[in-house]
């Protein structure tokens, strides 16, 4: 079993920067796939970025490539999304998840846990 915490939201203009964290607790972190995803007010939830357990490989979505970057730190623990060139459409709850073994989904029913999240507003 793995607890996820997010860390790293707040308010930003648009065209700043964020950097998300999400600490995870729990033995074996280095085998699950954590993905972020995100959920604005009166919107489903959206994926935004997952990264793989073995090789580490990313995938993002269409909305945010080049613009956010997902990465992990076994020794910590952690898996990050660096945010750059907000816009106000990015705002929302983001959330971290874990797959154990998992590839990297893009489905958020594949995820076995799951952050409390994090608010990420970008004003205009």
């Amino acid at each position: 079993q793995v607890q996820l915490v997010e860390s790293g939201g707040g308010l930003v203009q648009a065209g700043g920067s964020l950097r998300l964290s999400c600490a995870a607790s729990g033995r074996f972190f280095s085998t699950y796939a954590i993905a972020w995803f995100r959920q604005a007010p009166g919107k489903e939830r959206e994926f935004v970025a997952t990264i793989s357990w073995r090789t580490g490989s990313t995938y993002h979505a269409d909305s945010v490539k080049g613009r956010f970057t997902i990465s992990r730190d076994n020794a910590k623990n952690a898996v990050y999304l660096q945010m750059n060139s907000l816009k106000p459409e990015d705002t929302a709850v983001y959330y971290c998840a874990a797959e154990q073994y998992g590839l990297g989904s893009i489905r958020t029913d594949r995820y076995e846990y799951r952050g409390q999240g994090t608010q990420v507003t970008v004003s205009s």
